[in-house]
């Protein structure tokens, strides 16, 4: 049954969802919906410095209602799937709701089933992961009780929130226990599916120098494919000899692989035969290939870039020129270059930023500053610059021209 129709429409009061209906607003658009049920907005990039002991989780909480822009009306529902033939999305109560234009942000999936062992672990046994909320401060509990043992770091395959992440935490716990006089008890343990530190040689020069100052042992081309709580070990799959061994941890930091949400997989909106079901857009007008009035953002859009705030708002602008010229009938002209950044905080006051884009290459947007080294001034940035920000510029759908912002 439809419940309503309007001009644009757009899936997930996300990062992106919410900087798009702001920017929408501010360039005289109306008849915007918003179709989120979620009570509650995070901001999720902070969440590693909780559980490295650096923020409090209160400070990345934030009600949704306050931040929805005055004249958009919203749908506090779930969405279930996409009928683009007919222009609607339907929502998981059974309605139905009509669109001229549809911008879908819906997020990223945890798949946690895929990890086998971790779920029924999870916060428990020394096992915790500072990608939910709940248990980034559950995090900062196990590090900062932990003086003697195994810690592992791990990393999935594919794409995932912030690519970073999975190390920045290392590098914050590793400081912590240099600091507390322990780390010389510790093993720290990397396990990553890449073959080098990061893609972009610049910014893995640097880590490589990290982890040779923490003494932090990397496991390339390699993934943890199972954890098994009761042994406290974990089963480590060499992806380039298709071996396997296993590893004893008193410590785990545990990242499942990512998906696009299940209900959008199923959808018409997904690349045809993908596993991960990521919306299949042009990656540089972030329009869908078979479906002119839709366009998407974020991290469940197929476009092969970094999956982390600092995307969001250079995609952001784009979209939503390109949803206006859609519906006035203009040429679609504005593209989006896959710039992405990476805040990667390498020790408990410095941090190295890292900035690139489809190239895959530096592309510095700070001038004056080196940035492609560990600086303390970008841990401030990060760790109160970055916050200020988001909720006061980007969520506002304010023009922004500070450099790397919103990464995770």
């Amino acid at each position: 049954m439809l419940q309503g129709h309007h001009r644009i429409v757009i899936v997930g009061a996300g990062t992106g969802g919410i900087a798009v209906a702001a920017r929408l607003i501010n360039e005289g658009e109306h008849d915007i919906a918003i179709i989120d049920p979620s009570a509650t907005h995070f901001y999720q990039p902070l969440w590693t410095l909780v559980g490295g002991g650096r923020a409090k989780v209160g400070s990345t909480v934030r009600d949704q209602r306050s931040l929805i822009p005055a004249g958009v009306r919203w749908i506090q529902k779930a969405a279930a799937g996409f009928d683009p033939d007919n222009k609607r999305v339907l929502l998981a109560d059974g309605g139905a709701i009509g669109y001229d234009a549809l911008v879908v942000a819906p997020g990223i999936q945890l798949d946690w089933d895929q990890l086998p062992g971790s779920a029924e672990t999870l916060g428990r046994n020394g096992v915790s992961s500072n990608y939910t909320v709940d248990l980034a401060p559950k995090t900062w509990d196990m590090i900062r009780n932990l003086r003697s043992g195994t810690a592992v770091f791990m990393m999935p395959t594919g794409p995932i929130k912030c690519a970073g992440a999975p190390q920045k935490i290392a590098y914050l716990a590793a400081d912590h226990w240099r600091k507390q006089g322990v780390l010389k008890n510790i093993e720290v343990v990397m396990v990553l599916p890449t073959p080098g530190m990061f893609g972009v040689p610049e910014f893995a020069k640097v880590l490589e120098q990290v982890v040779d100052r923490y003494g932090i042992q990397v496991r390339f081309q390699s993934v943890v494919s199972e954890v098994d709580p009761d042994q406290r070990q974990v089963v480590i799959q060499d992806l380039a000899g298709d071996t396997k061994s296993t590893l004893g941890y008193d410590f785990l930091h545990a990242v499942p692989p990512q998906s696009a949400p299940n209900w959008v997989k199923a959808s018409p909106l997904s690349v045809p035969g993908d596993a991960k079901g990521w919306i299949d857009i042009d990656k540089n007008t972030m329009q869908h290939v078979r479906y002119p009035d839709v366009f998407a953002l974020g991290d469940a859009g197929s476009s092969p870039n970094s999956k982390t705030g600092a995307a969001i708002r250079k995609q952001a602008p784009v979209v939503v020129q390109n949803v206006i010229d859609q519906l006035r009938g203009n040429e679609i002209n504005r593209h989006y270059d896959g710039y992405a950044s990476c805040p990667i905080v390498t020790a408990r006051n410095k941090m190295l930023l890292a900035e690139f884009d489809y190239t895959m290459r530096p592309h510095k947007t700070v001038p004056l500053i080196d940035t492609q080294r560990e600086r303390f001034d970008m841990y401030l940035l990060k760790r109160h610059g970055l916050p200020f920000m988001y909720w006061n510029i980007l969520m506002k759908g304010k023009g922004m021209t500070t450099p790397g912002a919103f990464a995770s």
